[in-house]
């Protein structure tokens, strides 16, 4: 669920309250951090991964059908894990999306129910109501 206009406001004033408070801390957390735990959960992906083509192996060889279903399962969920892990981690020395500076930018991509309660608000409003 998509943060409300309001609660986007409150989150960039306490950013900005942290970087003037202490920049350094503030740097510190920015990138590292979320580099770190999506490469993490990328290669923890990856070792599900391999467990799964131990399960899909072991249950042929077993002839057990359900363990080879659940071997796949497992490789097919750490392999969804890992890419979408991969493709969401930080390049080094990029801004992460949640930076105040990557916000400021440019404009910010809004789901589409964010545009549809928008122009519902506007309607509304518009109505009087």
């Amino acid at each position: 669920m998509p943060l409300s206009e309001h609660e986007q406001r409150m989150l960039e004033q306490m950013e900005r309250a942290l970087y003037a408070e202490d920049p350094k801390f503030a740097s510190a957390l920015q990138g590292s951090g979320l580099r770190t735990y999506t490469r993490r959960r990328v290669y923890q992906a990856v070792a599900g991964f391999l467990v799964g083509i131990a399960l899909l192996m072991a249950g042929m060889v077993a002839q057990l059908i359900w363990v080879s279903v659940v071997g796949f399962l497992v490789m097919l969920g750490c392999a969804v894990l890992a890419v979408t892990g991969w493709r969401k981690a930080p390049k080094p020395g990029e801004q992460p999306a949640g930076a105040p500076q990557a916000r400021r930018q440019g404009r910010p991509k809004r789901s589409m129910m964010d545009r549809i309660e928008q122009r519902w608000q506007r309607r509304r409003d518009e109505q009087g109501h």
